[in-house]
C-alpha cells in the first residue's frame, strides 16, 4: 500500500497549500518520506497477495447469479483452502446438497447446470359428478405441480410461482399410486438402519392388519376382476391393469419382507400378534392370486416364495444349532 500514499497526498497537498497550512504540509511530506523509504527498503523483499477468480451460478445466489469476482487473499493461500472456505460458507446458508464447487478453469456452461427450481405438488380428489370422494371406480385425482423461480431455503419467505401444470389421474391410476405409496412405506420401514420396530409394526398393521386388509384387496377386485375372468380369445388386460398387477406383486413381496423382519424383532409377548399378521398375509395373497394371474396356484406360489425362502433363512441364522 505504500505506493498509494503518494497518489492520495497529491489530492491533499493543493488543499493545504491553498490554506497556507505549512504545519500540515510538513506533516504530509514527512509521511511521504517515510513511505518512500519503506518502498526503498523492501525492494525485492515484499510479498504481495494471491488472487482467485470466483464465479457464482444458480438462482440461490440472487443478484450474484452469473457474476464473477476477483478475491484477494494472503500470498500463501492455496486454491483448496479458499475453495473449502467458500464451500463451507455457502453450504451453511443453502445446504450441502445445493452447493457444488467447480474447480477447473474452463468457462462454465450454465446450460449444463441443473437449474435449482423447486417443485411443489398438491393433490385434489374429485369425481365426475362434482363430489370430492366416491367409490374406487369413481375416484379421480388432480395433481397440481407448481414451479418457483427460486428454491427454498431462500433469503425471502415467499417465492414467486412461474409455472403451473396439472395432471389428472384416472381411477385405476389413483389405485396404482396408492399401492405404490404403501409399498414404498413398507420398504422404508423394513430396510432403514437402525430399524424402528414400532414404525415397522405400525406400517405392517396398515397393510395386512385385519381391519384394513380389505382395502388393498378391494382395489384389486374392482380393477382386476374383469381381466382375470377373460378367456384367451377376449381382449387382454390393459397396460394399466398389468401395471397394477405388478404393483400388487411388489407389494406382496414387501409385506413378506416386513413380516420376516418383524418376526426377528418381536418379543415373546408378541408372538400371537405376529401369527395374526401372518394369517392375514396368507389370506390376502390367497384371494389376490387369481386376480393377478390366470394360473392362481402358480401366482400364489410366486407371491409367497420370497417369504418362505426368507423365513427359512432367518430360522437358520437365528438357530444355527438346528443344523447339527
Amino acid at each position: 500500500m505504500y505506493e498509494a500514499v503518494n497518489e492520495i497526498y497529491k489530492l491533499l497537498i493543493p488543499i493545504a497549500e491553498a490554506h497556507h497550512d505549512y504545519k500540515k504540509l510538513a506533516a504530509i511530506h514527512g509521511k511521504l518520506q517515510e513511505a518512500f523509504l519503506k518502498i526503498e527498503q523492501q525492494t525485492g523483499k515484499r510479498v504481495f497477495g494471491t488472487y482467485f477468480r470466483v464465479g457464482f451460478y444458480g438462482p440461490k445466489f440472487g443478484d450474484l447469479d452469473r457474476e464473477e469476482f476477483v478475491y484477494k487473499e494472503p500470498f500463501l493461500t492455496k486454491l483448496p483452502e479458499i475453495s473449502h472456505r467458500l464451500e463451507n460458507f455457502y453450504s451453511e446458508q443453502f445446504g450441502t446438497e445445493f452447493v457444488e464447487v467447480v474447480k477447473d478453469g474452463n468457462p462454465v456452461d450454465v446450460n449444463k447446470l441443473n437449474p435449482e427450481k423447486e417443485r411443489f405438488i398438491y393433490s385434489t380428489p374429485f369425481t365426475m359428478d362434482g363430489r370430492a370422494h366416491g367409490d374406487l371406480h369413481e375416484q379421480y385425482k388432480r395433481k397440481t405441480i407448481l414451479t418457483t423461480i427460486n428454491s427454498f431455503p431462500y433469503v425471502k419467505t415467499r417465492v414467486l410461482v412461474h409455472d403451473r401444470q396439472q395432471i389428472v389421474l384416472t381411477p385405476i391410476e389413483v389405485a396404482i399410486e396408492d399401492i405404490q405409496k404403501k409399498t414404498i412405506e413398507l420398504a422404508s420401514a423394513t430396510y432403514q438402519e437402525p430399524i424402528d420396530s414400532k414404525i415397522l409394526q405400525m406400517v405392517l398393521q396398515g397393510c395386512v392388519g385385519t381391519t384394513v386388509n380389505q382395502g388393498p384387496f378391494e382395489v384389486a377386485a374392482v380393477f382386476l376382476s374383469e381381466s382375470s375372468n377373460r378367456t384367451p380369445q377376449q381382449r387382454p388386460p390393459s397396460p394399466l391393469q398389468n401395471k397394477l398387477k405388478n404393483c400388487f406383486k411388489d407389494f406382496c413381496r414387501k409385506c413378506g419382507d416386513a413380516l420376516r423382519k418383524n418376526r426377528v424383532l418381536i418379543g415373546s409377548d408378541q408372538k400371537e400378534y405376529q401369527k395374526e399378521l401372518e394369517r392375514n398375509y396368507y389370506k390376502f395373497t390367497e384371494k389376490l392370486a387369481p386376480l393377478i394371474s390366470t394360473n392362481g396356484q402358480q401366482a400364489l406360489r410366486a407371491l409367497r416364495e420370497t417369504y418362505w425362502n426368507s423365513s427359512a433363512n432367518i430360522a437358520l441364522r437365528t438357530k444355527p444349532n438346528t443344523l447339527l
